[in-house]
């Protein structure tokens, strides 16, 4: 919805003030009722943490919010991450596979990576800080479901419009060019099967097929 209807993070942030929306988690593979953080960026490096606490919509505006993790609450991740930057990256980092201390790994490696014009070298660095904050194939922990495995992991170049994929049972990457797809009206929906093609990989713009349209889920 957010993606279809604005430009622009500042515009999302602008609509989801204005407009009322009801809420409605579905259960997550887990058996858990879902429950998200809603990150938005744009090609000018603007962006936006959305979260709904106990019924209430906040936002988190500016270029200076990177990264975000599962839980806990965006506010307490930043607390987090100001605790950390006492002590310093290259001295000391919390290694566990909770969110919080993925949380502040991340917020230290994003700034610490390569910092490249380069699109090639920018997604890899993305891709390595991704790798260190992943959690690893078949860890799951009773009664915390959002410790669970990273089961993908994607890059959005949004300069060059182009989206990068990787399935973490597979070790290829895949991409598509966004500016090379037709979207005008009337052009279908088209998709591009991963499902049961572990070995797909590289540039698949291409590659997509005509298809039916997704059904949207709607509660029970």
């Amino acid at each position: 919805y957010v993606l279809d209807s604005y430009a622009t993070t500042a515009e999302a942030v602008e609509g989801l003030r204005k407009e009322a929306f009801r809420v409605v988690p579905i259960l997550a593979p887990t058996g858990e009722p879902g429950t998200v953080h809603l990150s938005v960026s744009d090609a000018s490096g603007d962006s936006a943490i959305f979260e709904y606490i106990d019924g209430r919509l906040r936002i988190h505006h500016g270029r200076q919010y990177q990264v975000m993790t599962n839980s806990p609450t965006f506010d307490a991740q930043l607390n987090l991450a100001k605790y950390w930057e006492t002590i310093g990256g290259a001295t000391m980092l919390p290694g566990t596979n909770r969110a919080s201390d993925r949380f502040a790994r991340a917020s230290y490696y994003i700034n610490e990576a390569t910092q490249t014009a380069d699109p090639r070298r920018a997604v890899a660095a993305v891709f390595s800080v991704m790798r260190n904050v992943s959690v690893p194939i078949g860890i799951k922990i009773p009664g915390q479901p959002n410790i669970a495995d990273t089961l993908w992991l994607t890059v959005s170049d949004q300069k060059n419009k182009v989206y990068y994929y990787q399935d973490t049972n597979s070790p290829s990457i895949l991409w598509a060019r966004l500016n090379e797809l037709d979207f005008k009206e009337g052009t279908g929906p088209r998709k591009l099967t991963l499902d049961g093609n572990p070995d797909v990989a590289g540039d698949q713009t291409r590659s997509f097929k005509p298809a039916v349209l997704f059904k949207f889920i709607t509660p029970d």
